[in-house]
Formats: structure tokens, C-alpha cells, sequence
């Protein structure tokens, strides 16, 4: 199989989650934003990632992606058996996909208009390194107009999501039942960009958005996360040579 995805997007961190609680094999094929998107639409009528190949078939968005893996591998379960848990987890899921998503997003647009440092490894892999450095070296006045697109409000409701999920998961269990399924996982890929685990590689692992990142009410959230992450053996996988889309759920 291989997963067309954007290395840095939270929905194909999802794919990847997916994938490696099922224990598949996989390659990925990075996807740069622009002209790779049109390569992309030609193989499937898609310009966003995730998209996963699975021999002829082409499964698009991380939602799709889940339901193509538990059919392809049943074991272990990426949805409860029983059908009350079941909506539990796919409500939940939704939640995570939509309102989580979106202040996350913004939360960590805020942080990137404010840190050259982020703004540059967020920067696709096959971006030339004189352009990298441009975009690193940018004043912050130049790109403020993007920290002011999350308002006070904003971020404080996402906070306190946030505080609800960390006393939800304090005792390091998952979310719903006794095993993780797409309930944690849909959680946790939004957590990416708030705080990026060591998986983003050496020069995002530990870096997010300033006061949840580096606030110690957190902690125990990102713990959570990053045992989720070992307990369903989430590492980078093999890279193939960049093609390129764009990046959606």
C-alpha cells in the first residue's frame, strides 16, 4: 500500500495511526502542494491527502481510510463491536475531525506567524533551500495578519477542550473500552501540531504552540498521546521520492 500524503497535516498523521495499529506495511508518497496536486487528481479525481492505494483501489480521507482497513484487516478492530460504543466512538471521531481540527489548525497558524523556526520545517521537504530560508528569515509584522485570525475567545475554548480530554485520559486509559480504536486515534493526530511528538522528526519533536505545548496542565494529554503512539507502534515509515496535494480529513 502506499499513503499520498502531506508529512506535517494532522489527517495524514491520522492515515499513519490507522495503518500502524492495524500493523500494515506501507510506503508514503509526499505530496507537495500545487503541481503535485494535479498528479494526484489525475491517478484519482482528488486533490487533498490522505489518499491510500491499495492496489487499484483509492481510498480518500482518513474516515474512508479507517472503514477500508477494518475491512481489509478486521483484527484488531478499529470501531467497537457493540453498537452504543460504536456511535460513541464515531461522534466522538467527528468531533475530533471538525471542531478540534479547526482550533488546532488555528492555534498552531497563530504559533507559526509567530516562529521562524516553526514556519520553516513546516515547509514541504522538496521546498529549494533558498526559498526555505526566505520564508524562515520573514519579519513576524509580515505574516501577523494570520495570528490575529484566532481571537481570544477562540483559543481559550480550545483550552478548555482541551482540559476536559486531559482529566478524561489523567488515568492513561483510552478514551471509550479497554483497547484504543479511531476514538483515540482521531484525538490524538489532532494533538500533532499543538504539541508535535517525536515522530515529526528532530527538528519539531517537543516544539507546538506556546502556553499548551509547554504548559505543565497538559502533561498528562501529551503523555497519553505519545503512549497511544508506542502502543500502536506508530514510527516513520520508508519515504518515496515527493510527487505531490493538499490536506484534508
Amino acid at each position: 500500500m502506499k499513503l499520498f500524503q502531506f508529512r506535517h497535516s494532522p489527517f495524514c498523521e491520522k492515515a499513519r495511526l490507522l495503518l500502524s495499529a492495524k500493523a500494515l506495511p506501507y510506503a508514503v508518497q509526499e505530496v507537495t502542494p500545487g503541481v503535485g496536486q494535479v498528479d494526484l487528481f489525475r491517478r484519482s479525481g482528488q486533490r487533498q491527502v490522505p489518499v491510500l492505494q491499495d492496489g487499484d483501489v483509492l481510498v480518500a480521507g482518513s474516515v474512508a481510510i479507517a472503514r477500508h482497513l477494518d475491512s481489509k484487516a478486521p483484527e484488531p478492530p478499529l470501531l467497537p463491536g457493540d453498537p452504543q460504543e460504536r456511535a460513541r466512538a464515531l461522534i466522538w471521531e467527528s468531533w475530533a475531525d471538525t471542531t478540534l481540527a479547526h482550533g488546532a489548525r488555528m492555534a498552531l497558524l497563530q504559533a507559526v506567524s509567530q516562529d521562524n523556526h516553526l514556519r520553516k520545517a513546516l515547509l514541504p521537504q522538496a521546498t529549494p533551500a533558498p526559498l526555505r530560508d526566505v520564508m524562515g528569515a520573514l519579519p513576524g509584522d509580515m505574516v501577523a495578519g494570520i495570528s490575529q485570525i484566532f481571537t481570544h475567545t477562540g483559543l481559550q475554548q480550545l483550552k478548555q477542550a482541551l482540559e476536559r480530554l486531559t482529566a478524561l485520559v489523567a488515568n492513561g486509559q483510552p478514551l471509550l473500552g479497554e483497547q484504543y480504536c479511531t476514538t483515540d486515534i482521531a484525538v490524538a493526530a489532532q494533538l500533532y501540531g499543538l504539541k508535535f511528538p517525536a515522530a515529526a522528526g528532530a527538528e519539531l519533536g517537543g516544539r507546538g504552540v506556546p502556553g499548551i505545548a509547554d504548559h505543565p496542565l497538559f502533561e498528562p494529554l501529551f503523555a497519553w498521546r505519545d503512549q497511544l503512539y508506542g502502543a500502536v507502534g506508530r514510527g516513520e515509515p520508508a519515504r518515496t521520492p515527493p510527487s505531490d496535494p493538499s490536506n484534508h480529513g
